[in-house]
């Protein structure tokens, strides 16, 4: 597949980042000249990690990828991504139940800016059970998420959980 000079964004609220959404944004990096990953801030819901937590654990882990850039924004994904003249959208697909709701909101974000494409790639199989919300519950139970999420996520859960920013 032929690599595109335009900027492709993957969305999400990456609270926090796991191992599946790292091997999208890999995959991904591999494939496109430049590749956001765009921090969806949500007021309303009740975050494990601070948005500025979450861009600098994510610009850390993914460092050694030269074409991806973190960032994060407010509103609507379409808005957004026309603002900052992305060709595509990227999004992970875990399970079939993933795609039903994830083409329901292509095509929301395709009536809201036209000409916006979402690009799909399937998680590998050892990620495809991973998600943030299972990695959230795991840790507000206490129990160890190490086997979900880069080791730089799970320095930062741990120095929240023991309270040593």
């Amino acid at each position: 597949m032929p690599k595109s000079s335009r900027l492709v964004i993957f969305p999400g609220s990456f609270d926090p980042l796991t191992l599946g959404h790292l091997d999208i944004v890999t995959r991904a990096a591999g494939f496109f000249d430049q590749v956001e990953i765009a921090i969806g801030i949500n007021e309303s819901k009740k975050s494990l990690l601070e948005p500025e937590e979450r861009k600098q654990v994510i610009e850390e882990v993914t460092k050694r990828l030269k074409n991806v850039t973190v960032a994060t924004f407010s509103g609507l994904v379409a808005e957004y991504a026309v603002s900052r003249k992305a060709h595509a959208l990227v999004r992970g697909l875990r399970q079939a139940g993933d795609f039903d709701y994830e083409a329901r909101m292509a095509h929301a974000n395709l009536s809201l800016a036209e000409g916006l494409e979402t690009i799909f790639i399937a998680a590998s199989p050892e990620y495809s059970s991973i998600s943030s919300t299972i990695v959230r519950d795991i840790y507000r139970w206490g129990g160890d998420v190490s086997a979900f999420v880069p080791a730089q996520v799970n320095d930062v859960l741990n120095r929240r959980r023991t309270g040593t920013r």
